[in-house]
């Protein structure tokens, strides 16, 4: 049980450091698996709540930092279709942040194909 702990404290420093030096604007797939890592070191968290919960705020982060008018219909389109599709990629051990971050990339291009249709 001391080993665990042990492993999670490792990885917990290698995490930061690698935040602490990370550019600013991180992508999708930095995001969500560093989020979904952190989340699933605690004990008390689920599978779901930590794929919900990164989900909602990696995707947020990344349409803040897009200009567009419309950018919070953006992220609520974006999340609706990330979690109907997306949410299943990820398990407890791997958070396969690329086939999470494609997925979630396939939504961007639905929902901006229904906000710039007339």
């Amino acid at each position: 049980m001391e080993m665990r702990n042990v492993i999670r404290a490792v990885v917990l420093v290698v995490l930061a450091v690698g935040m602490l030096t990370e550019r600013s604007s991180a992508s999708f797939k930095d995001c969500y698996t560093k989020c979904f890592i952190f989340c699933m070191i605690e004990p008390s968290q689920t599978l779901c709540s930590c794929t919900t919960h990164c989900l909602k705020d990696c995707i947020f982060q990344e349409v803040q930092n897009d200009l567009r008018e419309d950018s919070d219909n953006l992220a609520f389109c974006k999340l609706g279709c990330a979690f109907s599709m997306c949410s299943g990629f990820s398990s407890k051990r791997t958070p396969n942040g690329e086939k999470v971050d494609d997925c979630v990339g396939s939504c961007s291009n639905k929902c901006i194909k229904s906000y710039a249709s007339p």
